[in-house]
């Protein structure tokens, strides 16, 4: 029996390494409330959401 495949947009990772997430997929909790405080408020006005979700995605490696 196989093991189940991943869900989507995570890849395997080799042993010590974190999984691979693409850009999409990554930090699902501040993406959210940011792009709802960009479509509200306006981007000008959400500075500190958008570091936050920055800050997230740097956290699983990005390059932001």
């Amino acid at each position: 029996m196989s093991d189940p495949a991943p869900p989507e947009g995570v890849q395997e990772a080799g042993e010590g390494e974190k999984p691979k997430l693409k850009p999409c997929c990554a930090c699902p909790e501040t993406k959210k409330v940011r792009d709802a405080c960009i479509i509200e408020k306006g981007e000008e006005n959400c500075g500190d959401l958008i570091e936050a979700h920055k800050e997230c995605m740097r956290s699983l490696g990005f390059n932001v």
